[in-house]
């Protein structure tokens, strides 16, 4: 379906681009949102994606998916938002191991844990955050992702164990002290 409303946007029919925003908008948020951190910005760097790749469209050559080329312009214009709003954050890696309260998850309703779930990424580098969502979320491949973001497989790789160790560390904090306040 993509090809079809690709056609009539180089065609010249600018109104076929709502399409695709329709279609990628949520998962480009998402994305922008792994790596910004805050839902102003992300929405700021969507737009200026969207934008990107409307003006740019025509340098597409087909030769991957087009969620795989508007997702690497989104990536890019969410990292260069952070480098000129200054706003890395990194937090120190959990050495405990497993999550003691990784079962929590399971008891909670589905909003409860898309809350917690969506909380915890956002206390996770830019890349980790991003790693996990294109993976777990997109349900992205190994190679997707390194077509995405122009990493290495090995750094792919690399960046998705120490996410789901710092991820794990990092819910299990948050579920702790909620768990703590419940009682």
């Amino acid at each position: 379906m993509d090809d079809i409303y690709i056609k009539k946007v180089k065609n010249g029919d600018v109104e076929a681009f709502r399409y695709f925003i329709r279609q990628y908008q949520h998962m480009a948020f998402s994305v922008a949102l792994s790596v910004v951190k805050d839902e102003f910005l992300a929405e700021e760097v969507v737009q200026e994606a969207f934008i990107n790749a409307f003006n740019k469209i025509t340098s597409f050559k087909g030769q991957s998916k087009f969620s795989t080329w508007l997702y690497k312009i989104v990536i890019n214009k969410a990292f260069r938002s952070v480098e000129k709003e200054k706003k890395w954050t990194f937090s120190e890696v959990d050495e405990n191991g497993p999550v003691e309260y990784e079962d929590s998850l399971d008891k909670m309703g589905k909003d409860e844990r898309v809350f917690y779930i969506n909380e915890t990424l956002k206390l996770l580098p830019a890349k980790e955050s991003l790693s996990l969502r294109l993976f777990y979320l997109k349900e992205m491949s190994m190679d997707e992702i390194k077509e995405v973001t122009g990493w290495s497989l090995s750094n792919v790789k690399v960046i998705l164990h120490r996410a789901r160790k710092r991820f794990y560390g990092e819910i299990n904090t948050m579920l702790k002290g909620e768990v703590k306040s419940i009682l």
